[in-house]
């Protein structure tokens, strides 16, 4: 199936902008200002900043939902039910603890690992097979800060940190095409041997 809505996750709000739970975000963001006459604006109906734009000549939807992570399934369900997109058409770009910053996963379905985010889209969905992007920010202990969780990821990554997480969001960003038109086992390949 090819991907027709591609969601970044994160927390609205100037004090959240540069933290480690945003990076969906800046996805996102950085996919919207690479195409042309792409703009995300407010879609009140779906709690969201929303855009849709062309990737490859095919129509995609572009979200963010503006409910904090913890409601994220609100936005991303009424959107797409609205819209008819089914859960495999629909590409998740979240935050994940579980891979060190510089690294960036691939994966369909799954459980949420703990990210309240990924819970609330799988029970506004009724599933959890949807397509995820996992964008590694490392875990406070495998780092060897005394950081709870919680606090680690709605800080901002060290400058080293940083700097991985934008050359996987790059790196991300190259196989969204073949998402788009459908080459998902192609992208995946693409995004992990890179």
């Amino acid at each position: 199936m090819a991907i027709r809505l591609i969601v970044g996750l994160g927390n609205p709000g100037p004090e959240y902008e540069q933290t480690r739970h945003n990076a969906g975000f800046w996805l996102v963001d950085n996919l919207a200002n690479s195409l042309p006459g792409c703009r995300l604006q407010r879609e009140s109906r779906f709690n969201a900043l929303a855009g849709k734009c062309h990737i490859g000549g095919k129509e995609v939807w572009l979200l963010e939902p503006q409910t904090y992570m913890n409601r994220s399934g609100q936005s991303v369900g009424g959107l797409a039910r609205f819209f008819k997109i089914a859960p495999d058409e629909i590409l998740v770009v979240h935050d994940e603890l579980d891979l060190p910053p510089g690294s960036v996963k691939m994966k369909k379905g799954g459980s949420a690992a703990g990210h309240n985010g990924l819970k609330d889209i799988s029970a506004a969905l009724g599933t959890q097979d949807y397509w995820r992007l996992r964008i590694g920010i490392g875990h406070p202990r495998t780092l060897n800060l005394q950081q709870g969780v919680a606090d680690f990821v709605l800080h901002r990554p060290r400058r080293e940190e940083q700097d991985l997480i934008e050359e996987c969001i790059e790196k991300a960003l190259r196989i969204i095409p073949l998402m788009v038109d459908g080459k998902t086992t192609e992208a995946t390949q693409q995004l992990h041997s890179a």
